[in-house]
């Protein structure tokens, strides 16, 4: 399988609260849908490589609002998954796409979701990569907590502790302990992180999408009766690690098993953000799942 790098067209959109940007790159016509790469937080940059092995179909990708690109206009300090999920359609509405593929990961296969649950008729395929949707993992209550916690840790000290509390969380493998969130914070040093306070408050992750994204309550009844054909993936490598863990029971409770496509949580990343994952083999399998 061949990477091809494509360029992208950029484009902006305004919609209520921010301006979005967002990126078409226009593939080969072969009468497949259009295909969403989206995240959150991460951005459209953290696609590239992965969009340069479906040069045979228009590949769209977004920076959601607060990131990147895309800047909020309401002056909030949170984001949440319906507010995310509504963007994502007025871009599909925007681009006149519908119906799409989509492959969301992380928090953006959260806000896929709730896309899927508000408007099943615009995504034919949704492949939702390890949903962080901890509301529904048996040690819940500990991992809610610990993610409230992080949040303020971020209010409270700023990035670089908040960010060493988080790193430890999702790299966690099993159930959290009930006095996990007791456990003092890591140096941030220790990770590379600032050990100083910029006094900034406006991190995506950290500020805008911690807590709405881990807290969402999904609509299973209405994800199972959608028109969409829905996918639950978690990667290979990340087994017992919360976000999977939630893959997991995200797709219980859809009554499916998830698909296992190659990798850990970043198994798409081919050098973005500094993370390198196995994204030959994620394109190829993700291009199975696809149909």
């Amino acid at each position: 399988m061949t990477m091809i790098p494509t360029q992208p067209t950029t484009f902006s959109l305004e919609v209520p609260g921010a301006v979005l940007a967002y990126d078409v790159r226009t593939g080969r016509a072969t009468g497949t849908p259009p295909l969403f790469l989206i995240g959150s937080p991460m951005g459209a940059a953290g696609f590239g490589t992965l969009a340069g092995y479906f040069t045979d179909r228009i590949v769209v990708t977004y920076d959601p609002r607060g990131v990147e690109r895309s800047r909020r206009t309401d002056g909030a300090t949170e984001s949440t998954p319906d507010e995310h999920a509504d963007d994502v359609h007025r871009i599909i509405d925007a681009c006149g796409m519908g119906p799409v593929d989509m492959f969301a990961s992380s928090g953006g296969a959260v806000n896929a979701l709730v896309l899927v649950t508000k408007h099943p008729q615009a995504v034919r395929t949704l492949v939702a990569h390890e949903p962080p949707a901890a509301r529904y993992v048996p040690d819940a209550e500990v991992a809610l907590a610990v993610s409230r916690d992080i949040r303020e840790t971020y209010l409270a000290e700023g990035m670089g502790p908040a960010m060493a509390r988080f790193i430890g969380l999702v790299g966690f493998k099993g159930e959290l302990p009930p006095t996990y969130g007791e456990q003092p914070t890591p140096d941030p040093a220790m990770f590379g992180l600032p050990t100083g306070d910029d006094g900034s408050r406006d991190d995506p992750l950290l500020g805008q999408n911690m807590v709405s994204c881990t807290h969402v309550e999904l609509d299973p009844g209405a994800l199972t009766a959608a028109s969409t054909r829905i996918v639950i993936a978690v990667g290979a490598e990340s087994d017992g690690e919360l976000a999977a863990r939630s893959a997991r029971a995200v797709a219980q409770l859809l009554g499916q098993d998830p698909v296992v496509l190659p990798g850990g949580h970043s198994g798409f990343l081919g050098g973005e953000y500094g993370q390198t994952g196995q994204p030959e083999a994620f394109g190829g399998a993700l291009r199975q799942v696809l149909g």
